[in-house]
C-alpha cells in the first residue's frame, strides 16, 4: 500500500537481512515513523505497547520475534522460552498462537545451527502469505460492493461502515475488512466509508483514516454511537468489521463495539460482513462467548487520549477525574446469528460451523 507515494508493507525485513522493521502505528495519524526490532525483547514489546496490531500483523510479527530470538540463542532451551513470552504478550489474538505453533513446529526437529536461517524462511513465507490471503479476501469482498452498486444505481456511492482498523495497517498488506473497499476503489466503483472513532485508542479515527486517506478513498470519521443513526436513515449500505478470533460456531471476537454495530445492522437490515483469514479461526473454540478469552488492557487507554496541540505538540491529556475507576475491556463477541456472512480467502460463506467446516475442511 502507499504512503506518501510509497509503497510500504506493515512489516518487513531490514536491509541487513536481520534486524525487522515496522511501521510504529503509535505514532500515527500525526507523525509516520518505523522502528526496528533488533531482538525478542523488542518484539515483545512492539507486539504488548500496540507499535503493531491487528490480528494478522501479530501473527507475523510473532514469527519474526522467534526468528530473532534464534539469532541470539538457538538452543531449544531458548525456542521454548521466545514462545512463551511472546504468547502472553496479547491473549485474544488467535494469529499469535496460529504462528508461534508453526514456527516451533518447524524449528524443533532441526538443529540449532539450522533455526536462524529455517525460522527467517519460514517468518518471511508467513508474511507473503498473509499479503496473498488479505488480496484473495479483496476480490470476493469486491464483488458483493459491486452488486450493490449495480443495484443502487452507478451514480451513488456505495456506504460502508467499518469499526476499529482491519486495513492494511492490521496485516502485512491490504488489510481484511478494508481489502474489498480498496479492490473496489481500484476498479473505479464509487466508495464512501463511515469510519467509527472507536474508542478506546481511536484506531478508527487515527489509523483506518489516515490509510484510507493516503489511498484516496472518500470517507467519514464519526463518533462511535452514529453508526445506529446512519443505518436508520438509510445512509450505510454495507458493514464490514475484521476479526480477532472466530469461534468453529460462527461467533466472532472483534474490537469492543463491534457486537453494537451488529446489533444495530440487524435491527435495521444492513448486511453484516466479517473479512475472516482462515488463520484467526480457533478451531479449539466451539464458543465465542465462553472458549474466547477477552483481554482487558491498562485503562489509561480510557482515562487518557494522545492528540495533538495547536502548538503542533503531540501531548497526552487526562479525560476524567482523577479519583474515578475505569474498565478497559478491549474485544467483545458478536453472535454468528447477527452475521450475514464471512468473506474469506477461499470464499463467501455462512457464519456457521456448517460454512466454515465447507471452506476448511482439512481443519474440521
Amino acid at each position: 500500500m502507499q504512503v506518501n507515494g510509497q509503497a510500504y508493507r506493515a512489516i518487513w525485513l531490514g536491509g541487513d537481512g536481520r534486524t525487522v522493521e515496522i511501521i510504529d502505528q503509535t505514532r500515527l495519524p500525526h507523525e509516520f515513523a518505523c522502528a526496528r526490532l533488533g531482538n525478542l525483547m523488542d518484539a515483545c514489546a512492539a507486539i504488548r505497547d500496540m507499535q503493531v496490531r491487528g490480528a494478522p500483523l501479530i501473527g507475523a510479527t510473532a514469527a519474526f520475534g522467534m526468528a530473532l530470538a534464534m539469532v541470539e540463542n538457538p538452543s531449544n532451551e531458548s525456542l521454548e522460552t521466545a514462545y512463551k513470552k511472546l504468547f502472553k504478550t496479547r491473549p485474544t489474538a488467535v494469529n499469535l498462537r496460529w504462528a508461534l505453533n508453526d514456527l516451533k513446529s518447524k524449528l524443533l526437529p532441526l538443529q540449532p545451527d539450522e533455526r536462524v536461517a529455517a525460522a527467517y524462511l519460514r517468518a518471511t513465507q508467513l508474511a507473503d502469505q498473509d499479503v496473498e490471503i488479505c488480496s484473495s479476501i479483496g476480490d470476493h469482498g469486491k464483488e458483493l460492493i459491486k452488486e450493490i452498486w449495480k443495484r443502487r444505481g452507478k451514480d451513488k456511492p456505495v456506504n460502508i461502515l467499518t469499526h476499529c482498523n482491519a486495513g492494511w495497517l492490521a496485516t502485512v498488506d491490504w488489510g481484511t475488512a478494508l481489502a474489498p473497499i480498496y479492490k473496489a476503489h481500484e476498479a473505479d466503483i464509487p466508495i464512501h466509508v463511515w469510519v467509527d472513532e472507536t474508542r478506546p485508542r481511536n484506531q478508527g479515527s487515527s489509523l483506518t483514516a489516515w490509510e484510507l486517506g493516503q489511498h484516496g478513498v472518500a470517507h467519514t470519521v464519526i463518533v462511535d454511537n452514529v453508526g445506529g443513526h446512519l443505518m436508520q436513515h438509510s445512509k450505510v449500505d454495507l458493514c464490514i468489521t475484521g476479526t480477532d478470533c472466530t469461534a468453529v460456531s460462527g461467533d466472532v471476537c472483534n474490537k469492543i463495539g463491534t457486537y453494537l454495530k451488529a446489533l444495530a445492522a440487524f435491527d435495521n437490515n444492513v448486511p453484516f460482513y466479517v473479512a475472516l483469514p482462515g488463520p484467526t479461526i480457533d478451531w479449539t473454540a466451539e464458543d465465542g462467548i465462553k472458549d474466547i478469552p477477552i483481554e482487558q488492557r491498562n485503562t489509561t487507554e480510557v482515562t487518557q487520549i494522545t492528540g495533538r496541540a495547536p502548538s503542533g505538540e503531540i501531548t497526552t491529556v487526562l479525560l476524567t477525574p482523577e479519583t474515578s475507576n475505569a474498565a478497559n475491556y478491549a474485544f467483545d463477541v458478536t453472535p454468528a446469528r447477527l452475521i450475514t456472512g464471512f468473506i474469506t480467502e477461499r470464499g463467501i460463506s455462512k457464519a456457521s460451523k456448517e460454512g466454515l467446516t465447507a471452506l476448511y475442511p482439512e481443519c474440521a
